[in-house]
């Protein structure tokens, strides 16, 4: 009986800076998926137009207001969660910032380090430490780090056209992978999956420049964002025999 019910339950996922771009599409496909989707948004009236347009598509989305820079916030947020549905299966921390495109290591200011790397890694790791908890307490877990090839060591060629620059957003993705691997070994044997992304060059508002710099130097197309946000989606909704602690990009494992 109590089998059935839990079938009969969707699983709840979380997205955050689910509002726009690349996690509004992952947000988007796993709704049509069946499972009931919370938008994280640090912006509430963001957030509401977001919720109330995938509404009028008929997807079961709901929000919650988060800003991942902000430990009290994630608090608050991870309490109503667990008060309202009483668990939280999926996180898919999406929610990130670029501030210094281009900006070689050599030139890049220690604010904007500090300012990327607040946003970048620290608030996927205050998510994690959130909801890793309630994840457990339902032995079935599955978390999302959207990551960059630009932070592994081996860069994928091409990725963006970059390569030496972009230094602190490239570096907090590296500290993303390695976040990646240790929480996937504090939780095995929990339920718990924890593996990073790769969404590939997307066509968001964060993608722009990198699109004009690609079509200037003949690189690849953008993907659209439905393609960007497929191997996420395929992350969160793994399987019992699915992977964890890996980098993945076009479902495929890709070199740290």
């Amino acid at each position: 009986m109590i089998s059935k019910m839990n079938q009969e339950i969707p699983r709840i996922a979380l997205v955050t800076g689910g509002n726009r771009g690349i996690g509004r599409e992952i947000a988007r496909q796993l709704a049509l998926k069946g499972l009931q989707v919370l938008i994280g948004c640090r912006d509430e009236d963001k957030g509401r137009h977001a919720v109330e347009e995938m509404r009028q598509e008929g997807l079961a989305v709901e929000l919650q207001v988060v800003d991942v820079n902000d430990p009290e916030s994630v608090s608050r947020m991870t309490e109503r969660v667990k008060q309202q549905y009483g668990r939280l299966d999926i996180l898919v921390n999406n929610a990130g910032i670029i501030r210094d495109y281009g900006v070689s290591v050599l030139d890049v200011k220690e604010s904007v380090i500090k300012e990327t790397f607040e946003t970048n890694y620290f608030g996927v790791l205050r998510m994690i430490q959130a909801v890793v908890p309630l994840m457990k307490e339902h032995q079935y877990g599955r978390i999302v780090n959207l990551s960059s090839g630009l932070g592994a060591f081996e860069i994928l060629e091409g990725l963006l056209g970059l390569k030496g620059s972009s230094s602190a957003y490239r570096i907090s993705k590296t500290m993303v992978n390695a976040l990646t691997c240790l929480a996937a070994q504090d939780v095995a044997g929990t339920g718990i999956k924890v593996n990073a992304v790769c969404p590939g060059r997307v066509q968001t508002d964060m993608g722009r420049e990198a699109a004009s710099q690609a079509a200037a130097e003949g690189l690849p197309a953008l993907l659209t964002v439905a393609e960007g946000a497929d191997t996420a989606v395929w992350l969160a909704t793994l399987d019992e025999e699915g992977p964890s602690g890996g980098f993945f990009r076009e479902r495929k494992p890709v070199a740290w």
